[in-house]
């Protein structure tokens, strides 16, 4: 059947729409991590979402599987196709128009391949602002942000992904195209649709453009650097400046010492913003659409204040745009830093934010029980409940050793989160990575409630086969991961 596929795709795409040389295909079938790899005949690149409908009707009638494939930034192998060969990969990088940008209406249509920078691009054209942003904004595309539900640096002040979104165009399993393309605030006709495919990683159809919210683009933005006393002094220190700023805080991430320590070493030009080192650190942001000199002294006098209440042992605010974007590169450049320390065992979890001192204590404590030398690396969007809880291999040990631990080490850290009625999976979605972590820790109720939509939507099970929901099989065996 796979063939029959590739030579109705071809015909209904010709061949600017097809990717079959092996050089080409070949970045499209590995994981941005490098955990899975995979193999595909044909990736099939529609320019329409009429050419996007033909693919998913010809897939869905010789029960074909197909992978949406955005970015291809997922950290959980949640675009990759399986080993076998017997899937085609379905690209949205063609499909990267911005249809409609209404400021007065403060929204945007844009196509799921549009790069998410661009779209923040479009829109400070438009003198609006759209708030989401990720690390790989330069090369994420909007609609796989959507698939995963992608949360990011502001989600503190805007919200989530699904929080951004006013409506959806989505292709279905068989072809049919679900046009719910409005840029309405109220609507209140029935279920929301829209949310059965935000962040559902393509398991359900493919995005095809979507009407997002734009804001006020800010005109004033402070930036604060803070050495805190410890996790619970960057909690408190968060609700007073949420208080004090009237909730204008878009950021607040937090640092361990060394997480900064890694960015140091191994980043060019990367610096410690403070004069002597810190046990932990919180980045704040707080921003206004107004012109507003009165911001930075709210932010220096709660800061001070913080001083003399012992959170805060030091601070520094940025003086200009080269120092703010400094401050961010030190942030954003702990994955890239982590990676050059070796291999480590990854968890992105959430808890409530009051929780966020003690889950730290709890799951530190559980690590180390079972890799006393093992380097925890927890660090991230504090002000949402997220955290980015990686355990780094121990300085000059075995490799292979740590990386054997990876099993115990994950269900020590998702009984702590359980405890705290967290998430295992905060930011980055499911895929085939946590699958078989979504089926211990999710509920029956709602893994058969899931299990239900899935069955009614997409009946013959061809939208990206193996992936979120373990009990709808894989087309091949899980493949080994590569660290």
């Amino acid at each position: 059947m796979i063939d029959e596929a590739v030579a109705r795709i071809r015909k209904a795409l010709g061949p600017a729409g097809c990717i079959e040389d092996p050089d080409r295909v070949a970045p499209c079938v590995v994981d941005f991590r490098g955990l899975f790899r995979g193999a595909t005949p044909l990736v099939a690149c529609p320019a329409t979402t009429a050419e996007t409908a033909q693919v998913l009707a010809i897939c869905n009638d010789l029960g074909v599987g197909v992978v949406p494939q955005g970015g291809n930034t997922s950290y959980c192998g949640g675009a990759t196709p399986g080993a076998r060969g017997d899937e085609i990969v379905l690209s949205l990088r063609r499909l990267n128009r911005i249809r409609e940008t209404d400021a007065a209406n403060f929204s945007m249509v844009a196509e799921a391949g549009c790069i998410l920078a661009d779209v923040q691009a479009a829109a400070e054209r438009a003198d609006r602002f759209f708030p989401l942003s990720l690390g790989s904004e330069g090369s994420c595309q909007i609609g796989g942000n959507l698939s995963t539900n992608a949360g990011g640096l502001n989600a503190l002040r805007y919200g989530v992904a699904r929080e951004l979104v006013l409506g959806l165009e989505v292709v279905l399993p068989d072809g049919q195209v679900l046009d719910g393309l409005t840029s309405l605030r109220k609507d209140n006709t029935g279920y929301d649709l829209d949310d059965l495919f935000i962040g559902a990683e393509g398991t359900l159809g493919v995005i095809t453009a979507a009407s997002l919210k734009l804001f006020p683009l800010p005109r004033t933005t402070e930036t604060a650097f803070a050495a805190v006393r410890d996790p619970a002094a960057a909690v408190e220190l968060l609700g007073r400046l949420r208080a004090a700023s009237a909730d204008a805080i878009t950021s607040f991430e937090y640092l361990p010492r060394i997480a900064v320590e890694f960015a140091i070493r191994h980043i060019p030009g990367v610096t410690d913003p403070l004069g002597r080192p810190y046990s932990c650190y919180v980045l704040c942001e707080i921003c206004s659409t107004r012109v507003d000199a009165a911001l930075r002294t709210m932010l220096e006098t709660t800061l001070e204040d913080a001083m003399g209440s012992g959170l805060v042992l030091d601070a520094v605010l940025a003086e200009s745009l080269a120092q703010r974007n400094a401050l961010w590169r030190l942030r954003e450049s702990v994955p890239e830093a982590q990676r050059a320390e070796g291999a480590s065992i990854k968890h992105d979890v959430s808890v409530p934010v009051a929780a966020l001192p003690d889950f730290l204590a709890e799951a530190t404590a559980a690590v180390l029980a079972i890799v006393p030398a093992g380097r925890i690396i927890a660090y991230g969007h504090v002000g949402d409940g997220n955290l980015h809880f990686n355990v780094s291999e121990p300085t000059g040990g075995d490799r292979a050793a740590f990386i054997a631990h990876e099993p115990r080490l994950q269900a020590a850290v998702y009984a702590v989160v359980g405890r705290f009625r967290g998430s295992i999976s905060a930011e980055h979605g499911i895929g085939r990575l946590k699958r078989d972590a979504l089926a211990r820790h999710k509920s029956a109720v709602a893994l058969e409630t899931m299990r239900a939509i899935k069955r009614a939507i997409d009946p013959k099970g061809i939208m990206n086969p193996g992936k979120i929901l373990l009990d709808i099989p894989p087309r091949e065996p899980e493949q080994e991961r590569h660290r």
